[in-house]
């Protein structure tokens, strides 16, 4: 085992799928509306809501409400501290990783 193991650096906010996936497209992407991440995410409603929440939670997401036209618009965010965060978690598995 390599010096650098720490397996308590991975964000148990971030680790689980539904929520890497949001947080990597957002990543690229800057924001996306409700429906293209459901759809990107293959989820259902209730399940993306419940993530999404998460992610707000803990400062990692902005959830903005909006209409278009007369139909309801919700929009998600990453944050700057969610850009930080995933970083760091990205770094932290990196760091499991043996060295090449």
């Amino acid at each position: 085992m390599t010096p650098e193991f720490d397996i308590e650096r991975i964000d148990e906010v971030i680790h689980g799928r539904v929520r890497l996936g949001i947080m990597a497209y957002l990543a690229g992407a800057g924001a996306a509306d409700f429906g293209e991440l459901k759809t990107r995410l293959s989820a259902t409603d209730g399940n993306l809501s419940v993530h999404l929440r998460k992610l707000e939670e803990a400062g990692y997401v902005e959830i903005l409400k909006a209409f278009a036209g007369r139909r309801p618009l919700t929009t998600v965010a990453i944050t700057d501290s969610g850009r930080t965060a995933f970083a760091a978690y990205l770094e932290a598995l990196r760091s499991l990783l043996p060295p090449n």
